[in-house]
């Protein structure tokens, strides 16, 4: 495991020890990525039916606010990790009702990245077969999307790790390698400038409107702000990051637009989305709109290269698109739990599923809701309700860093926007001023020249709104004051460790007596030898909490009781040996194997007796998916990790067909210390 912190969550029986994995800056970059690399393969079309021959341009200026919000989110998520983003700015500089407009705003624009993300899976698929963008089979594809991602949240079982940063890395070969193929096949830059006839091709509100759409390629960095608590990078590495993040935008963004609108020029007489009356357009906001790159690649050349590429981008933007659903999907939990634990909404929407312990109503929510939004397959509105709602947010992230530097000065700034000047003995950050008012002028945008976001955008914040003020005039909280969490999180000393000590991990099934029968007659034959007092057993009971929920969130009733039944009846089975001690601990953590073998890091245990295959609630598999790969078949994977990485010796124990309670012989016990 990462470098980790070990805290105690209180609340009655539910105290469970956490054990928090923290991420370093390629989780951060690869996490911030999977949405604005996600958004080129559907906001390419959307610009540039709009920009025109503009379009490079367009991403340049709104590249330059994408650089201004995140070096502001990054002093703000630095100021107060905790997870919430713009929502959090606001609750400390302002109060909870602005906290609650950035949350509900930032709410609106996880949805739509579900529902613009899935969307566009049935367009970059034709690439295998035409018929797959139509007839009904793009709505179909969206829809098994969205049921697919909202059953793996409810069960907490997303891929996740190491897979994010490699997707990042693939996803900007692939671009690289169009932008390189364009270069070297079609490159003739007057494609673009001839097409351009300032204030009539594109007209000037078509232009002002295509850079407040722009934005939807730039959310990226809320979502990597919900990882603040779990993020432990240096100021160093914090300003690589965000140097990094600022070039691959500006590159990628600027690149594959000028190298698209070479290949698929600007002409007269192209229809676009949204019913340009110029009568210029291009066929990547029209033909291609819904996947703009892979008409990029198919244009390139008529050879062989270009079937196999388009091949290529069909399945990594599948891949990466279904990461950004997904990420939407994670914001979604998040951020709702966020808003549930501070009594902005009803805390029963955020109720944890009595196994699984994800917030399965919000889950099942947005998913209908998602799917709603994706029946009129109108991407044009999608794009103006995402930016509608991600200029709101950035609008109150820029205030909250200004205001806390008058209202918070003293704080520590692990990151610190730079470029200041001095005002009333107050720094004040120049790019989150100029930040600020470019986002809010180009709310005032979206509010001016896009109707249809206009309106159903103003909907979904009066009905947030009235929830908010029905749900706490009925609490009777203030509208303005923060209300604390009950449940608090603390430090807790390191216990000593005795030499000889034994960790257990129990599963509260039947195998746990033969795990703990083993550990009983070890510990026993410990105390018989020369050891004074003989070895502890130290039994522990690890819930997986999945990444859509903080690891401090408050368990279901079920899972603690569980929990503490499984290990008394450890302790009673331990204690059966004559001079044992068991000691019990519940813990919380993302993944059970890493959890057992940092607390046997933690505590320096000699030995950890657990099952050959702990027995697992999800068909088919072990604690955490069963049986895999190469492994002995003997071994899930859970124990399978803990031999791996642990740092001493681990006893399995196997109990013979049919022998599945207690009283297990040891002798079939096999040690596979390393």
């Amino acid at each position: 495991m990462d470098r980790g912190r070990e805290a105690v969550t209180r609340s009655g029986r539910d105290a469970f020890v956490t054990m928090e994995r923290r991420l370093g800056a390629p989780r951060l970059f690869a996490t911030a990525y999977s949405t604005v690399g996600s958004s080129i393969y559907f906001a390419l079309g959307v610009v540039a039916a709009y920009g025109l021959g503009l379009t490079p341009v367009v991403f340049l200026v709104t590249g330059l606010l994408f650089i201004l919000t995140t070096v502001t989110y990054f002093e703000g998520m630095t100021v107060h990790p905790e997870r919430g983003g713009s929502a959090v700015m606001a609750r400390y500089a302002f109060n909870e009702f602005w906290s609650f407009v950035a949350g509900w705003a930032i709410l609106l624009d996880y949805l739509i990245l579900i529902a613009i993300s899935s969307l566009s899976i049935g367009n970059y698929l034709m690439a295998f077969w035409s018929k797959l963008g139509s007839g009904g089979l793009d709505l179909a594809i969206a829809a098994l999307v969205i049921a697919g991602i909202a059953r793996y949240n409810i069960m907490g079982r997303f891929p996740r790790g190491r897979r994010g940063p490699l997707l990042a890395i693939v996803d900007i070969a692939l671009v690289l390698v169009v932008v390189g193929l364009g270069c070297a096949l079609d490159f003739h830059p007057k494609r673009i400038t001839d097409a351009v006839q300032l204030g009539s091709v594109p007209p000037w509100d078509s232009l002002l409107f295509g850079m407040t759409v722009a934005v939807i390629a730039y959310t990226g960095i809320e979502a990597a702000s919900k990882l603040a608590p779990e993020v432990r990078v240096s100021r160093q590495q914090l300003r690589r990051t965000v140097s990094a993040g600022a070039l691959t935008v500006f590159f990628l963004f600027g690149g594959m637009s000028t190298i698209a609108l070479m290949v698929l020029p600007v002409h007269e007489g192209v229809s676009v989305v949204g019913g340009q009356h110029t009568g210029f357009g291009t066929e990547l906001g029209g033909k291609f709109v819904e996947a703009p790159v892979l008409g990029v690649v198919k244009s390139l050349t008529s050879s062989w290269v270009s079937d196999v590429l388009g091949y290529v981008v069909a399945v990594v933007a599948t891949l990466v698109l279904i990461a950004a659903a997904n990420a939407g999907m994670i914001g979604i939990t998040r951020t709702s739990y966020t808003l549930a634990t501070h009594r902005q909404i009803p805390r029963g929407l955020a109720r944890l599923h009595a196994k699984y312990t994800t917030p399965w109503i919000v889950i099942v929510i947005f998913s209908m809701l998602a799917l709603v939004m994706i029946l009129p397959v109108d991407i044009e509105l999608l794009a103006g309700l995402f930016a509608y709602g991600a200029l709101i947010a950035f609008s109150l992230a820029h205030l909250s860093v200004i205001a806390m530097r008058f209202n918070d000065p003293g704080r520590p700034r692990p990151y610190k926007v730079p470029f200041n000047f001095r005002v009333r003995g107050r720094e004040l950050p120049v790019p989150s001023l100029v930040g600020a008012v470019l986002s809010v002028a180009a709310w005032i945008g979206v509010l001016v020249y896009h109707d249809k976001a206009r309106l159903l955008g103003t909907v979904w914040m009066v009905l947030g709104l009235a929830l908010y003020v029905t749900y706490r005039s009925r609490q009777g909280l203030s509208l303005t004051r923060m209300v604390e969490v009950t449940e608090a999180t603390l430090s807790r000393e390191e216990p000593e460790i005795q030499y000889g000590s034994i960790l257990v991990p129990v599963f509260g099934e039947p195998l746990d007596d033969d795990i703990m029968s083993t550990a009983g007659q070890l510990a026993a034959e410990e105390r018989d030898g020369e050891r004074e007092g003989g070895a502890v057993i130290e039994a522990i009971y690890v819930v997986e909490v999945p990444m859509s929920l903080p690891l401090d969130a408050k368990l279901p009733a079920e899972k603690v009781e569980a929990a503490y039944q499984a290990l008394a009846r450890a302790k009673r089975i331990g204690e059966e040996y004559k001079g044992v001690e068991v000691s019990t601990t519940p813990i919380r953590a993302r993944r059970t194997g890493a959890a057992i073998v940092a607390e046997a890091r933690r505590r320096g245990v000699e030995a950890i007796v657990i099952g050959a295959e702990p027995p697992s609630p999800i068909k088919g598999g072990g604690i955490l998916g069963g049986v895999g790969g190469s492994r002995p078949k003997e071994l899930g994977e859970v124990t399978a990790y803990v031999l791996e990485k642990a740092p001493c010796r681990v006893v399995v124990t196997a109990p013979p067909d049919g022998a599945r309670g207690a009283g297990a012989p040891v002798a079939e016990s096999e040690d596979l210390s390393r």
